[in-house]
């Protein structure tokens, strides 16, 4: 009995060891289910490595670390305290390593000097979380929250390329002053190359069209007849400007129309070459209209 004793205080000790250092657990499959605990055990690691640095941004360089806190996590069990506390240390994580860095991402894009502040981001999350009276409604933070990052990032967008905005309002300034070019009320200007006498779309019409793409130095960034075949959209499914000038121009006409960044895309960027802020240029052949 004595030596049971011993043995069994010597197990103990090694498990608190395991424990406190985040050591791995000696296996002993003497059973069936010994075995396929074991296995189980192995086969759930698949990926885990590689989930670990993209999903949660763990260094593995600190595995040891990560063992320790696995230890500790699958041995509290259901002590709730122990869970509560668990949970707070991933959200939290989550938090740092991936809504903060998300949403300086939208706000400040590329640039990695400008962050929210995390003091006030925790002031906000716990006081709602735990039910406190905070400063703001929910519904109010909501609001606050769309409104100021919409501000924000438009602020940021034109301090990167504001150049692309004064040059856009230079071109549309000059251009509407050359000779058979005609000035929308919204600020497109478009000028007849080839009148048509067909049907003029409603916003809602089905148009068949060519067309070409350019920005304002006359680079070319998308264009139907290259692709060799018509484009057919519904009228209202386009950019404001484009639409505006569709819903102007009869069937068998060829325009060429200058759409304001305002009625283009904006603050947006659309694929490589479109850059936020940009007046664009569209020659459009109007072929049908249903």
């Amino acid at each position: 009995m004595k030596k049971l004793s011993i043995m069994a205080a010597l197990a103990i000790a090694a498990g608190t060891m395991i424990s406190c250092n985040g050591g791995t657990p000696t296996a002993s499959l003497k059973s069936d289910v010994d075995t396929v605990s074991y296995a189980i055990g192995m086969a759930q690691t698949q990926g885990l490595k590689s989930y670990l640095a993209m999903q949660m941004g763990v260094d593995t360089t600190y595995m040891a670390d990560f063992i320790k806190g696995l230890n500790e996590g699958a041995n509290a069990g259901d002590n709730k305290k122990q869970a509560a506390y668990f949970a707070g240390i991933q959200i939290g994580q989550q938090i740092s390593n991936q809504m903060v860095k998300g949403i300086n991402y939208q706000l400040f894009g590329e640039d990695s000097t400008q962050t929210i502040s995390l003091k006030n981001f925790l002031a906000g999350f716990i006081t709602a979380t735990t039910g406190q009276k905070g400063l703001m409604t929910i519904d109010e933070a909501n609001e606050t929250a769309e409104r100021l990052m919409k501000q924000i990032k438009a602020r940021e967008m034109e301090k990167e390329y504001g150049p692309n905005k004064l040059a856009g309002e230079k071109f549309m300034a000059e251009n509407a002053k050359k000779d058979g070019v005609k000035t929308l009320p919204s600020g497109v200007q478009y000028k007849v190359i080839k009148e048509g006498t067909g049907k003029i779309p409603a916003d809602t019409s089905m148009v068949t069209m060519h067309y070409e793409g350019r920005l304002i130095n006359d680079s070319v960034f998308d264009s139907s007849y290259k692709r060799n075949q018509p484009y057919s959209v519904r009228c209202n499914q386009n950019i404001k400007g484009f639409t505006e000038a569709l819903t102007h121009m009869p069937a068998g006409s060829t325009w060429e129309i200058y759409i304001p960044q305002e009625l283009a895309y904006g603050e947006r960027q659309a694929g490589q070459m479109v850059k936020p802020f940009s007046a664009l240029i569209f020659k459009v052949e109007l072929l049908d209209v249903k």
